[in-house]
This record gives C-alpha cells, structure tokens and sequence, in this order.
C-alpha cells in the first residue's frame, strides 16, 4: 500500500497515535463516526422516524 507520508504524519499528531497500524484505525473510525453524525444530523433535520413534531409528544416529554 502506497501511502503519503506527510498526510500519514499530519494524522498521526491529530490523532496522537504512535504506529501506522494505530493512525489508519482511528482514520478510520474517525469517518465511520463523522458519516454515524451526518445520517443522525439528516434525520433530525427530516424529522424523519421521530415525532417530535407531534404536540402530544411533546408536551409529555416535559412532565
């Protein structure tokens, strides 16, 4: 695997990580959790499969 070593570098002092092996991982989950929030983000902002916009529901989650 080719990898560019100023970027490889530039991650490992974000992340504080040591190793190659321990840089590509937390690369990794550190995408898999940015797209986890953007899908959360979107369905909020779709309102989709939630009901808060239902009065009754809301005003029972202040109670």
């Amino acid at each position: 695997m080719d990898i560019d070593d100023d970027l490889l570098e530039a991650a490992s002092s974000i992340l504080g990580a040591s190793t190659m092996k321990e840089t590509v991982n937390r690369s990794l989950e550190a995408v898999v959790l940015a797209d986890r929030r953007r899908r959360h983000a979107d369905r909020l902002e779709a309102m989709k499969g939630l009901a808060l916009d239902k009065p009754k529901v809301m005003s029972d989650a202040w109670r």
